[in-house]
């Protein structure tokens, strides 16, 4: 019975969902046909043309186009995140990235959480190593999530779904992501500014692509000595 009422209510969430994005979509069609190409085009000087066609409103249009991109977990970053640091400058872009990229992130994260986390549960159930690595991530959650939100440019639905499935705390994965994104978007904003006066940047950009590059390094070496 209990399965039974939960499955109904996954339904009714996936529904509500279904329908939130058809009446928005039915209600600015044109705002994310455009968006959306922008974004398979890769045109950062278009999406940056798209934000600022939005005058006084441009810093909320971003904020909720980023929102959107971290619910949906599908959609690259940095057009947007490029396009902030370009029309705002790094101190105001970061702000905009880092808070709207929180609070897409964790809107997905309980989404998932509610709709997959029973199925995950089970299937670890039947593994020991699976059991370990999850009684691992809720001890330890906070201090993982943490170092994977601040490397830039690891894709953030990958890191969303890994927490949903895990056993971190919504409470320490909210502290995780707010503390963890701000350097990441600081360093994502400000390379995608620089990129497009190079000339003028090319100490700083040289010095935060070697930073990425090495906190992505630490990472995975960091990782694969845990799995040990």
């Amino acid at each position: 019975m209990r399965n039974n009422s939960q499955l109904v209510m996954r339904t009714a969430v996936v529904g509500v969902v279904g329908i939130m994005s058809v009446i928005c979509y039915l209600l600015a069609p044109d705002f994310i046909n455009r968006m959306i190409h922008l974004f398979l085009q890769g045109n950062v000087a278009g999406s940056i043309e798209f934000i600022q066609s939005y005058g006084p409103y441009a810093m909320l249009v971003s904020f909720l186009i980023i929102v959107f991109i971290n619910i949906v977990a599908v959609l690259p970053n940095f057009l947007i995140v490029a396009a902030n640091g370009v029309i705002f400058g790094v101190v105001e872009g970061t702000l905009i990235s880092w808070i709207g990229e929180s609070v897409g992130v964790i809107i997905s994260f309980i989404l998932m959480r509610y709709l997959f986390r029973t199925n995950a549960q089970s299937i670890i159930a039947r593994s020991k190593s699976l059991k370990r690595i999850d009684d691992f991530s809720g001890k330890r959650g906070l201090q993982i999530m943490l170092v994977a939100r601040s490397i830039p440019f690891v894709p953030s639905g990958l890191i969303t779904a890994i927490g949903a499935l895990s056993s971190i705390g919504l409470a320490d994965y909210t502290i995780a992501t707010f503390i963890g994104k701000l350097p990441s978007a600081f360093i994502e904003v400000t390379l995608g500014h620089d990129l497009l006066s190079y000339r003028e940047h090319v100490v700083r950009l040289s010095l935060l692509a070697v930073i990425s590059a090495l906190a992505y390094y630490l990472f995975v070496h960091h990782k694969k000595s845990q799995s040990h």
